[in-house]
């Protein structure tokens, strides 16, 4: 019964974590690098979505991995500038992979980096809001991703998890589901998925942690984190496996994947979002 209001979803904000989207090379080659099969199989779900009437708008990980990959880096630089560079030469590749999948299934890609700025400034915040809705009546799928290239440390969104959860709240998301490479938030055995959290507390973040994974920024604490401003905006998070087939099919279908966190009643969304929630829910 938890799941039905999920099969109803009609705009949908998916996260892909770099985790997911891109794999280690083979044998003594330990070189990054996108995961085009898993890009393709992403690009035919996302399709089968669009074509049920449903909106999706991908907030995507990535650019500094895939540049890591160009390069052949096998670690994730540790200084700013070289992360900039990275994501700077990953972010057209990273696209440029998406569009040919998309393209495939009838469909173009749009990129839209966005900043804290974007987000915070109201101005900005709405063009953005207007620039989405745009591309979601033409059939365009917006692919969104932090602008790495010029963001700095002080005013950086700090992952993609909270990003998604912004964009979720800013275009009034039915569902916002964040694909990473665990099965979901893990009770207390670490070996148990939590089906469903109806209220994100203390005991319920105590269980989560962080990622030492070289792609990857943040780890199910992030998560959380960004689980709480989407159910706050009175919108249904599922945290689950994307490397499990046809994973968001099976989630939009209502099957129990992932952990479903249930969006509160009294929900902040829209113009209320940007006057109460920006200082109050996130910072």
């Amino acid at each position: 019964m938890e799941r039905d209001k999920i099969k109803k979803a009609k705009r949908i904000v998916i996260k892909v974590g770099a985790s997911v989207l891109t794999r280690v090379g083979g044998g003594r080659d330990r070189t990054l690098r996108l995961d085009e099969v898993w890009i393709k199989n992403f690009a035919k779900q996302v399709t089968v979505l669009f074509k049920e009437g449903r909106q999706v708008i991908i907030v995507s990980s990535g650019a500094i991995a895939a540049g890591m990959g160009l390069l052949g880096m096998e670690k994730r630089p540790k200084s700013l500038p070289e992360q900039q560079a990275c994501a700077a030469l990953g972010q057209g590749y990273l696209m440029k992979t998406y569009e040919e999948h998309f393209k495939k299934n009838g469909f173009h890609a749009a990129q839209i980096l966005l900043t804290w700025e974007d987000i915070r400034e109201k101005r900005r915040y709405l063009n953005a809001e207007n620039t989405l809705r745009v591309l979601l009546s033409k059939k365009a799928v917006p692919v969104i991703n932090e602008n790495d290239t010029v963001s700095v440390d002080e005013i950086k969104f700090g992952d993609n998890d909270k990003l998604s959860a912004l964009v979720a709240s800013l275009v009034s998301a039915d569902l916002l589901v964040m694909l990473t490479d665990v099965e979901g938030l893990y009770i207390d055995d670490k070996k148990t998925v939590a089906g469903v959290v109806k209220d994100i507390h203390a005991g319920i973040e105590k269980m989560a942690c962080g990622t030492d994974k070289e792609c990857s920024r943040g780890g199910m604490k992030t998560k959380l984190d960004a689980a709480k401003i989407a159910v706050k905006s009175g919108i249904d998070c599922v945290i689950a496996d994307g490397r499990e087939k046809d994973i968001l099919l099976k989630i939009v279908s209502g099957k129990k994947v992932g952990t479903l966190f249930q969006a509160n009643k009294n929900k902040i969304t829209g113009r209320d979002f940007y006057d109460k929630a920006i200082n109050r829910v996130i910072l």
